[in-house]
């Protein structure tokens, strides 16, 4: 018979390409990416810049930064045509777009980076696209390039409320750049990303049979010889001593700092000093996995309030994947007082062969957990008659690994400063207002300059007449400080005013205008946040930032 060989194949094309985010996201962030369309407006009237002040800079330097790691696809409304004022910062714009549709020229060139991406434009306002119910749902993202009329930023943002599609709105301007964040009124997030060591549960204090088993199977330390010694796992050392420990101290185990400070001793004090082979590092990591390890299981305050919530005690037959799977681990809890155990093990000094025999322990009873609650699932979905299809095992999976850490961000609106704003915004801008260091001036300055660009717009000035109109700056500056301080004008101290009318200095010192290397570092910041929506991972903006060029300071604020 002819010897048959397997071929052993590598990484392939696509893993080599997107090898670097694949180690942030996974295969699964990477799918979502994919699957992706982001809606991006770079100016909503019929002249562009000579109406608007946008040159767009900053939406396409965030773009770019979704191209080249493969969004599925995007689309660029932009009315305006190319002007020389655009060559001047946009990189993705050339001599030969002089005239031509800015939408169109920067479409072509954001697509030459990666021929994964599907790029389309358009040159109509965004108001006349919304007449098409079907346009706005194409899309996953919303990046929206400021100053926007309130007249096509009000309906955009309620629409894309509606859909439960996120939107992020930026400014760059001179040497300030702002942007923030709308979100759903629920944002589940599993993939958080916490530091490594948060994520490791030992459950050393409520051992499963086959772990306890192991444990008691230890043989006697002393009749081992100097290598065995030092490489016993310090995950059974630690359940060895702890069940010596039980034996003298009425069947307890270390409960408050000192006991387990005496504990960590105990454990130290059985290392042997004279080791042949040079110490015994697994017992360092022992005393070392002392304070961290011998506690009872505990659940954080974040997951409680998550399954206190209406959608996981009660969910529907409509509701998302996320809360049928938290409404099953919510049982599981309830059963077990614990939940799902991720199954994966640090580093440790050990024998490979223990070591291996100690990790499959973990995972049996991970992969045990993730039955139980998958069975669950499956009771939820047949009980509340769900015609969707089946949540994949996958996600079930990936969510009881990720239990301990899952978050959902109550999303709030984009900000604006009118006379319905939110009394907690308000709050939060006057309390900014009282700190000198803060940044909030150049975010009421932004404001500012919406109210504006929305007033020219609306008497068919030109921006360039703007920009030198002193009343109407001073009008709306007026106007807008009068409403965060509508019950107490004179709360509004002379040094927080100087900081704004500052701010409103370099906005009208760059007559609105951009410049390229602010507007691309807040397109990168702009992008990751962009990416963290669009994956569902890592913990998104909430809800505003503010980026100070010139002193190369950025703030956050939850407005």
């Amino acid at each position: 018979m002819a010897d048959t060989f397997t071929a052993i194949t590598g990484p392939s094309s696509k893993e080599r390409k997107y090898d670097r985010q694949l180690r942030l996201w996974a295969a699964s962030g990477q799918q979502a990416l994919e699957d992706s369309r982001v809606l991006l407006i770079n100016s909503d009237g019929p002249l562009g810049r000579d109406s608007t002040g946008v040159t767009g800079v900053v939406g396409v330097e965030a773009l770019k930064n979704l191209v080249l790691p493969g969004i599925g696809g995007f689309t660029i409304v932009d009315p305006a045509m190319v002007t020389e004022a655009d060559l001047g910062v946009n990189f993705f714009l050339e001599e030969e777009s002089l005239g031509k549709s800015r939408a169109a020229e920067t479409c072509r060139l954001l697509r030459e980076l990666n021929p994964d991406v599907q790029g389309y434009s358009s040159a109509k306002p965004i108001a006349d696209l919304l007449q098409d119910p079907e346009f706005l749902p194409r899309h996953k993202l919303v990046i929206i390039s400021g100053p926007t009329k309130s007249s096509s930023l009000q309906p955009l943002c309620q629409a894309a409320t509606e859909l439960g599609i996120p939107v992020l709105y930026t400014h760059s301007v001179g040497f300030i750049a702002t942007f923030s964040l709308q979100l759903a009124a629920e944002f589940p997030i599993v993939e958080t990303h916490p530091d490594p060591e948060s994520t490791q549960d030992l459950r050393l204090l409520n051992a499963w049979p086959e772990l306890a088993a192991a444990g008691a199977a230890l043989a006697d330390l002393g009749s081992m010889d100097d290598h065995q010694h030092g490489h016993v796992p310090y995950i059974l050392l630690l359940l060895r001593f702890l069940e010596e420990w039980k034996q003298s101290h009425d069947g307890n185990v270390p409960s408050n700092y000192r006991e387990k400070t005496d504990f960590r001793e105990f454990v130290r004090s059985n290392a042997r000093t004279s080791n042949a082979e040079g110490g015994e590092e697994n017992f360092d990591e022992a005393a070392a996995a002392v304070l961290k390890t011998i506690s009872p299981f505990s659940l954080r305050s974040t997951i409680r309030d998550i399954f206190e919530m209406s959608e996981c005690q009660l969910p529907t037959a409509e509701s998302p994947d996320f809360w049928i799977i938290a409404s099953a681990v919510r049982s599981f809890y309830s059963v077990h007082n614990v939940l799902p155990l991720p199954g994966s093990l640090p580093d440790m000094k050990a024998q490979s062969a223990d070591y291996v025999s100690l990790q499959n322990i973990y995972k049996a009873k991970a992969r045990k957990d993730v039955d139980e609650v998958t069975a669950t699932v499956r009771q939820l979905e047949f009980q509340l008659g769900r015609t969707t299809p089946a949540i994949p095992e996958r996600e079930i999976e990936v969510f009881c690994k990720n239990a301990a850490h899952i978050k959902v961000v109550r999303g709030r609106g984009i900000p604006q400063i009118t006379g319905a704003s939110n009394a907690a915004t308000i709050k939060t801008i006057r309390n900014q207002l009282g700190n000198p260091d803060s940044l909030i001036p150049l975010w009421i300055a932004c404001q500012i300059l919406d109210a504006v660009v929305d007033d020219i717009q609306t008497s068919g000035q030109e921006l360039q007449r703007s920009v030198d109109d002193e009343e109407l700056w001073q009008t709306h500056t007026d106007r807008i400080v009068n409403l965060i301080f509508t019950d107490d004008p004179a709360a509004l101290s002379h040094e927080a005013r100087e900081h704004i009318d500052e701010a409103i200095l370099e906005l009208r010192r760059t007559e609105g205008g951009e410049l390229h290397n602010i507007a691309s570092l807040a397109g990168g910041l702009v992008a990751q946040e962009a990416l963290k929506v669009l994956t569902r991972q890592y913990g998104p903006l909430d809800n505003t930032c503010v980026f100070d060029g010139a002193r190369s300071r950025s703030e956050m604020y939850r407005l």
